[in-house]
């Protein structure tokens, strides 16, 4: 496969310029710019991510509940589950983000469906473990041929290398996840202290007053 050729590079600028060769890279500080056509979306990073996201979900959601009658989300928990073997609805939350109420209700699905059993945990009776039966594991094997087979066809444009790199800036954003909120908080509390205010006494619970 032919390696693609990098794009034109931009000049440095003059602080990046004046840098020593063996500094680690500073963040990138990007001016605030306006959003004004399809060709400046492209260039917004949270909703380039969100249109890939979309698209590959919708296109698999389509062929699972063609071949298999089964949704994205429980394909999503089948993934989990086939790796941990046993899980609970928090944990599927803090992993791939989905809601912990539509986590449970998945379940419910799954359960009726007689992929996974429920039950409590043994060190914690108020928490409900999933676990994956022979069903639920050999739906799993038969889904993630297509899986596979559509993240080579998505990848094939990109060298082995390219592909490393990827995957490593993609972990490194997902990690920086918390300090995107952070940002945002102090974002709308400067910009907009009324919202912010209400926002903070509906945190603070009725016994706490």
């Amino acid at each position: 496969m032919t390696a693609r050729k990098s794009p034109n590079r931009q000049p440095l600028a003059p602080e990046a310029a004046t840098a020593h060769a063996g500094d680690a890279p500073a963040p990138a500080r990007r001016r605030q710019r306006a959003i004004s056509s399809v060709e400046d979306l492209e260039r917004y990073l949270p909703a380039f991510l969100n249109w890939i996201a979309s698209k590959l979900m919708r296109g698999a959601s389509q062929h699972y509940l063609n071949v298999f009658d089964v949704g994205i989300e429980i394909w999503r928990c089948l993934m989990l589950l086939a790796i941990e073997n046993s899980i609970s609805a928090q944990r599927v939350s803090s992993i791939i983000g989905m809601d912990k109420a539509s986590v449970s209700r998945c379940f419910k699905r799954m359960q009726a469906r007689g992929l996974i059993t429920m039950a409590l945990d043994d060190a914690d009776g108020r928490l409900r473990i999933a676990k994956l039966t022979a069903k639920g594991r050999k739906l799993h094997d038969q889904m993630i041929g297509i899986a596979l087979e559509r993240e080579r066809a998505l990848v094939e444009v990109l060298t082995p290398a390219e592909l490393d790199t990827l995957i490593g800036l993609l972990q490194r954003l997902h990690r920086n996840l918390p300090a995107v909120e952070q940002a945002t908080s102090r974002y709308v509390t400067q910009r907009f202290p009324t919202a912010a205010a209400r926002r903070r006494s509906r945190a603070v619970e009725p016994g706490d007053a």
